[in-house]
């Protein structure tokens, strides 16, 4: 009867459709933190050769670098201000300035602000505006220091709770 009105039926195969939530998870992730496309390939390919569940190890990878890790101590009011900050070299990183974003941070690394006035007045700023975000508990923070710790990697739950990730690894488990 469709037919006779001139609307044209097509069938949509499930595939298809677990193809697109897929996309649609890795898109929704890589918009949160603000990474093109061989940028995010890359940290999955990593995710994928280490030991443990490919899809927590991802999502720690992405949790680890650099610019998430300012912008989680609240040095930055968002993931994209905090990728400047560490680009323009107001970060450093067990004492050495480290200006590369996708720098991975490990267990016992102390992230810091440069002692320099412009970087701390960044920093505190940001901080006194975003009194309501909460600190993770991987990471703590010396206010007066301008200073965090990673503690330990974080735990499934401390992570971005409105990502599947088991829908990423199986749409990057099809190339």
């Amino acid at each position: 009867m469709l037919e006779t009105i001139g609307v044209d039926v097509f069938t949509v195969s499930l595939d298809s459709v677990k193809e697109l939530a897929g996309f649609a998870e890795k898109q929704k992730l890589r918009f949160i933190y603000g990474l093109l496309e061989r940028q995010f390939r890359r940290t999955f390919a990593i995710a994928k050769r280490e030991r443990g569940v490919t899809g927590e190890r991802f999502l720690q990878l992405l949790e680890t670098r650099l610019d998430s890790v300012v912008y989680l101590l609240g040095f930055a009011k968002s993931r994209a201000a905090a990728r400047q900050l560490v680009n323009h070299g107001h970060v450093r990183v067990n004492g050495r300035k480290v200006d590369i974003a996708s720098y991975s941070v490990v267990q016992g690394d102390e992230v810091e602000m440069k002692a320099v006035n412009s970087s701390r007045q960044l920093a505190t700023r940001a901080i006194e505006e975003n009194r309501a975000r909460v600190v993770p508990g991987w990471l703590t923070r010396n206010d007066e220091a301008l200073k965090g710790t990673v503690t330990r990697l974080p735990t499934r739950d401390e992570m971005e709770p409105s990502i599947n990730e088991q829908l990423i690894v199986e749409y990057y488990s099809r190339f």
